[in-house]
């Protein structure tokens, strides 16, 4: 068994965090990309759609904002993160009866229900990060935040192919499909709580002065983890300005199967997770925010290379892209943000950064609902448009507020970390990601012969009809 620490308590602690990060990824993948397709299978509209990615995120920012001041108060981290996942882990059963329940109002209901699991699933999230921050050596938090991600990252993948396989094989019963995965959701995440109880929590520190988070907003660029929090949002919400509407293009206008949907949503969640022991000790050896620049660098071309084209295997490169890149910002970014605060502050500081994240997501949600129906169309879909102004909106946030965080100050860089350039692992980058998409590639093309046919521009040309109630809407 892999030892983390010397003190056999945190040790155990730790290993209790990898199943329950692998409990939470496998309700993720049960539920994280099926929340749009099972809203269009209720007959949601594109601005309920826009809706339901971004009133979470707007209800979760203003919880966060509570968060610290409750923690605080009970004295105990642990006390407020097992009853709020545990809330979280029960709000899966009334989502799962909807069509039952809320006949008449089954979206609108989806959108408030799973408002209130996002809400509660994320409240916990500044006591929980400050007290991983206090368990993990501050040596080796790359390496084992890259493992505990990189197994939540395998269970993400397993269950969201689980997942679309079941609703493949529900067809024409589609929300009998959605009800088992709701249900193994809830199971997953009562395991998670489980993990969670058994772990160590170690001794808090109180911060001196009363949290006021206003006060803590109006002073946000004067330190280095305010500005990282100002520099992440931002590029949040240019990027989900685009991100919510990949699946509805992918299923509604390009008009794919679902077995094409999955292999297309796996490959980023393959290449993240075979990624992030590679970004955790290239972080450990070189520093989180050398991680965070090159891969910043990626991502604004991300959402513009979906206006190269619709052939499967290159949507499959795209996504591998992506995965790769994301896998390292948010580590990094993460690990960036523990190293910018002091202990007693930590989990103000979190939940701050997850404040402006949440709205960041929400705005650029709602933005991009409200462009999508008036931009012109590119190849004769408004989505493109609205996929090249995520692009270039990206561009813009990393030129313009990388920068302001360039390395300076405490918790800016690991100390003594030589400033050698990136291309030795610019180097094994690309040779490690040439060898696994190459391989992805064939077996895709081997599996998927006559699917991927159905991607050349003639085909592509004739719509499918749409029938009274699909397997799945198209």
């Amino acid at each position: 068994m892999k030892t983390f620490a010397p003190d056999p308590k945190i040790n155990k602690s730790l290993r209790y965090s990898i199943f329950d990060g692998a409990a939470y990824n496998a309700m993720l993948g049960f539920t994280q990309d099926f929340m749009a397709p099972l809203a269009l299978a209720l007959k949601a509209s594109t601005g309920q759609i826009g809706l339901l990615a971004s009133l979470p995120n707007l209800a979760l920012a203003i919880s966060q904002l509570g968060s610290p001041y409750i923690s605080e108060r009970l004295g105990s981290r642990k006390a407020l993160i097992i009853p709020v996942v545990l809330v979280q882990a029960l709000l899966w059963l009334p989502i799962l009866l909807l069509p039952q329940l809320f006949e008449g109002n089954a979206v609108w209901w989806l959108i408030a229900l799973f408002t209130a699991g996002s809400v509660f699933g994320a409240f916990g999230n500044p006591a929980w990060g400050s007290m991983m921050a206090d368990l993990v050596p501050v040596a080796m938090r790359g390496r084992y935040f890259g493992l505990r991600n990189k197994i939540g990252g395998m269970f993400l993948l397993g269950g969201f192919l689980i997942g679309g396989a079941v609703l493949e094989l529900s067809g024409r019963h589609a929300m009998i499909g959605f009800s088992v995965l709701l249900g193994g959701a809830m199971l997953f995440r009562l395991a998670s709580a489980f993990f969670l109880s058994r772990m160590y929590e170690p001794p808090a520190r109180r911060c001196p002065d009363k949290f006021n988070p206003f006060k803590e907003l109006r002073n946000l660029p004067a330190s280095g983890g305010g500005r990282l929090s100002m520099y992440v949002a931002a590029l949040m919400m240019s990027t989900y300005i685009a991100a919510p509407f990949f699946t509805v293009y992918l299923l509604k206008d390009i008009g794919v199967s679902y077995g094409i949907f999955v292999i297309i949503i796996a490959a980023a969640a393959i290449t993240n997770f075979l990624f992030m022991g590679f970004w955790g000790r290239l972080a450990d050896r070189r520093g989180q925010f050398k991680v965070m620049r090159l891969t910043s660098y990626v991502i604004p071309f991300v959402p513009i290379l979906w206006l190269g084209g619709h052939g499967l295997i290159y949507l499959i490169v795209i996504q591998a892209i992506s995965g790769i890149a994301w896998s390292g910002f948010n580590l990094s970014a993460t690990n960036l943000l523990y190293e910018s605060a002091d202990p007693e502050r930590r989990t103000r500081v979190i939940a701050l950064f997850n404040a402006l994240s949440g709205l960041a997501l929400c705005g650029g949600a709602l933005l991009g609902g409200l462009l999508a129906p008036v931009l012109p169309k590119i190849g004769g879909h408004a989505f493109l448009t609205l996929f090249l102004v995520s692009g270039i909106l990206r561009g813009i946030t990393v030129a313009v507020l990388l920068p302001k965080i360039a390395p300076s100050g405490r918790g800016a860089q690991v100390p003594n970390i030589p400033s050698r350039p990136f291309i030795p692992a610019l180097r094994r980058i690309t040779m490690w990601a040439t060898i696994q998409l190459w391989s992805l590639g064939i077996l895709v093309s081997r599996m998927l012969p006559t699917r991927a046919a159905r991607f050349s521009a003639p085909q592509l040309e004739q719509k499918r009809p749409v029938e009274p109630y699909p397997p799945w809407p198209g």
